[in-house]
């Protein structure tokens, strides 16, 4: 099905709840902190290089970013949480405005959450996870960027983060992911594959 995510395109951005589309039938979310690499993993999961918006700077997408596969099908890029080089009320917003999707978004189906394989897991990630497990939400994890470290060293962070879930008692898949070297791809779209078809 790799091609059928190569007809994605750019539908829409909003900011608010009240400019939500209402005639989507599933969508899945892309999120995770800034610069964790959301855009670029749309990006490389798609095959269309500039789709999503990137940038080196934390903080790019600033809104609710949709992107079409059909007529009924969308890949959400969501703001990014955590840091950003923005005012403080302007970051409350964003995540608000994140909150809000995720809490009555009714055709969200599923959660890609980004996370930088480099760093260790962070609080923000944990309750995303736990929200996402107390809303019956399936979840999966792309450790991004996971060609900046030697593979040993890649698969270890994959356990020591699988360990630190199951310490928390929380549930998620995950797999290691590059947009760079396409590390994942094929593993990224399995899964985007179940709960989309």
């Amino acid at each position: 099905m790799s091609n059928f995510y190569r007809q994605a395109h750019y539908t829409i951005s909003v900011k608010q709840q009240s400019e939500l589309p209402n005639n989507t039938e599933i969508e899945i979310a892309f999120v995770g902190r800034s610069n964790a690499g959301k855009s670029s993993a749309i990006n490389a999961i798609t095959g269309i290089k500039f789709l999503a918006r990137t940038s080196k700077a934390p903080g790019c997408t600033k809104m609710i970013n949709f992107f079409s596969l059909d007529e009924r099908r969308y890949l959400i890029d969501l703001p990014g949480y955590g840091y950003a080089n923005v005012p403080k009320k302007i970051k409350i917003l964003w995540h608000q405005n994140l909150a809000k999707y995720l809490e009555t978004r009714q055709s969200l189906r599923g959660m890609m959450l980004v996370i930088d394989i480099r760093h260790p897991i962070k609080k923000s990630d944990i309750q995303m996870i736990a929200w996402a497990n107390h809303v019956d939400l399936p979840i999966h994890i792309l450790l991004t960027k996971s060609d900046k470290l030697k593979n040993g060293a890649a698969i270890s962070n994959l356990h020591i983060m699988n360990a630190s879930l199951k310490k928390s008692h929380l549930t998620a898949s995950m797999q290691l992911f590059s947009s760079l070297r396409n590390i994942g791809r094929n593993n990224a779209i399995k899964k985007l594959d179940l709960w989309l078809l």
